[in-house]
């Protein structure tokens, strides 16, 4: 059954520069599905501040065989070793809302058997460069709200210009995550996230789009001085 992984790392601007122009592929990494490369940012900062654009800072989303393959990448790859360096989680599929090329997403959705148990979100989109300015908008205000709800205990967003958008956010709870997305949160302007989706479907930002929801199952390492990003996971080696 296959893992996903997702990486934090603070790379060299040129290192950084190669994985987002060539991303490790199933070609040249044994037992990867598929990689998506792209530049963490702060949620909700402003569109022209340094914060929104963080070029050493690097995000990795990938779908792999199988646990061994992760290991055989951090161990042995360059580039692994690199990511090694900072901070991943291991993840198990739960449930895909939409659809993106690239990955391969196990057909049936598993719930989670326990609602109050830690979930992580994964979201990726491809953009319609016409669009952007319509996703800004209606966006940054979504960010804001899932970064500063009481029920997010970590959250970031990445980019690979020109078109393809994703954020990551790990939830104490399937339900404080599920009240949030239908705008149910006791939080200043809780239905940030519900008018978004609205609008939408109104008239899409984007050409694919896919929200994934996960089960954590290890998280590795450190990102900025924090560990244990991930409620009640023991912290891998």
């Amino acid at each position: 059954m296959s893992v996903f992984t997702f990486h934090l790392a603070k790379l060299t601007v040129t290192s950084s520069l190669q994985a987002l122009w060539r991303p490790p592929t199933a070609d040249t990494v044994p037992g990867l599905i598929h990689a998506e490369c792209l530049t963490a940012m702060t949620l909700g900062s402003a569109i022209f501040s340094p914060a929104r654009m963080r070029i050493r800072h690097l995000a990795v989303f990938a779908q792999w065989v199988d646990e061994a393959a992760v290991d055989r990448f951090l161990q042995q790859d360059d580039f692994g070793k690199t990511l090694a360096t900072g901070w991943h989680t291991r993840l198990a599929y739960l449930r895909q809302w939409g659809a993106i090329d690239g990955f391969v997403v196990p057909q049936h959705s598993t719930e989670v058997d326990e609602p109050a148990a830690p979930v992580v979100a994964v979201t990726i989109a491809r953009m319609r460069l016409l669009q952007v300015p319509r996703f800004i908008r209606w966006g940054r205000p979504v960010e804001k709200l899932v970064r500063d709800h009481p029920g997010a205990t970590f959250a970031v967003a990445a980019i690979r210009l020109p078109r393809t958008v994703s954020t990551f956010s790990v939830w104490k709870s399937q339900q404080e995550m599920a009240a949030m997305v239908h705008g149910h949160s006791a939080v200043p302007q809780p239905k940030r996230h519900a008018q978004a989706m609205k609008e939408r479907e109104r008239k899409d930002f984007h050409f694919q789009f896919t929200t994934l929801r996960f089960k954590p199952l290890a998280e590795y390492g450190s990102w900025e001085g924090r560990t244990h990003l991930i409620p009640g996971l023991t912290q891998g080696n």
